[in-house]
């Protein structure tokens, strides 16, 4: 064993993760942050980097130098419901400086957090670190024990934050108990190949009882088929061959590159869940980001919301940190607090869509589709697509850095 000590261990590298320790190590906060992969490079990750985190990141001046790197600016959501295109949302009416969604692969943002965070030397990132389980002095966590490079060892902390996902290792260790409300659906994730002449905007079709998200990643596609939850070996069934015609029917435009889609192995399940903690902490410990709330991908808001947690927390808990000890159990139910609403309200936002539309459409097998008129109304007048923007770019309850 290899002991080792930091005032916060964050467990998980992801969008959370790396935005608290960057706030942490800027208020001169010693942090650790634990990432199980070698590197960032994980396809099929939400990419959406919403105009609320672009606010924040101008307001800790990082947000020119984000927009150096290659991205694509979208300032309207479109989509389609069966022959019918749509202009779903409208950001150029938001209150912020930059109006736009930017699509950008996850691991390029999350290796520019990274290098941000670098510049403090309080910072510390450990790749190839996975987190097995959590040290206890009675009902108090102490740290984390993990393996990687440098072998089983623990690491002492004043403060965990779980950061590590839906799946979470850190949340499972502290007994800490979640409420599942359920999903329709599965996303089928895959990569078709680019051509110049394709279609340069975000798309997304409803037909045929099925759902279609493509995102522009250069040269190639990165897809989404959304499917009836639990049904992917029932699709391996009827054969690859039957997947590529469900998508050329969708996108024809596609062509022959369907056939990109060569085994199985190309295709990625991702088994959507709906899920919050009773309790996001315990003495000792607390979970942010989808290790607390699990979200669906309606909207893409996941990122946005794990990233408005890590600012609030960052928020609340630097003063406690600065005054040394650990953080009190009030200061980590301050955190919960101020984030549970914001939350509660986006996943039920996002239920009430996966009951009254995607349920719906999903169960319309093979039907050409049309439009709801609650779809054709927010698309037929401009200033109701102000509505869906405003939901999407700033969520409820934005967050602002104030430490």
């Amino acid at each position: 064993m290899s002991p080792q000590r930091t005032r916060v261990c964050v467990v998980g590298g992801g969008p959370a993760g790396m935005m608290l320790g960057l706030l942490l190590a800027r208020s001169g906060i010693d942090v650790t942050v634990l990432e199980k992969h070698a590197d960032f490079f994980r396809d099929f990750r939400g990419d959406t980097i919403h105009p609320s985190t672009m606010e924040i990141l101008d307001e800790l001046g990082m947000l020119d130098d984000l927009l150096k790197l290659p991205h694509q600016e979208i300032r309207q959501l479109t989509g389609q419901v069966g022959d019918t295109k749509l202009t779903i949302a409208d950001f150029t009416h938001l209150p912020v400086r930059r109006k736009f969604l930017v699509i950008m692969p996850q691991w390029d943002f999350l290796n520019f957090l990274a290098e941000k965070a670098r510049a403090y030397p309080s910072f510390h990132v450990e790749m190839e670190t996975p987190v097995t389980g959590l040290s206890f002095s009675g009902e108090q966590v102490t740290g984390v024990k993990c393996g990687g490079p440098k072998g089983e060892r623990t690491i002492s902390a004043d403060l965990v934050v779980g950061a590590d996902g839906r799946d979470s290792t850190v949340r499972a260790a502290g007994g800490l108990k979640s409420q599942d409300f359920g999903a329709p659906m599965d996303v089928l994730w895959m990569r078709i190949s680019r051509n110049q002449d394709d279609p340069s905007q975000l798309l997304g079709r409803i037909d045929y009882g099925q759902i279609f998200v493509m995102i522009e990643r250069g040269d190639y596609w990165q897809c989404g088929l959304v499917v009836p939850k639990g049904s992917f070996a029932e699709i391996k069934q009827r054969g690859l061959g039957a997947l590529r015609d469900d998508i050329r029917r969708l996108a024809p435009f596609l062509g022959d590159r369907v056939n990109d889609l060569r085994e199985w192995n190309d295709v990625k399940l991702l088994t959507v869940q709906v899920d919050r903690l009773r309790s996001w902490h315990r003495p000792g410990l607390l979970c942010i980001g989808d290790a607390a709330h699990a979200m669906s991908p309606i909207g893409g808001v996941g990122i946005n919301l794990a990233i408005q947690d890590a600012v609030a927390a960052g928020n609340i808990l630097a003063p406690a940190l600065r005054s040394g000890g650990a953080p009190t159990t009030a200061v980590l139910d301050e955190v919960q607090k101020r984030r549970e609403l914001p939350t509660r309200v986006t996943q039920r936002a996002q239920l009430l869509i996966q009951n009254a539309v995607i349920t719906r459409v999903l169960g319309r097998r093979d039907k050409k589709m049309s439009p709801p008129w609650i779809i054709r109304v927010f698309a037929g007048v401009a200033l109701m697509r102000r509505i869906p923007a405003r939901l999407v770019g700033l969520g409820f309850r934005r967050e602002h850095v104030n430490i």
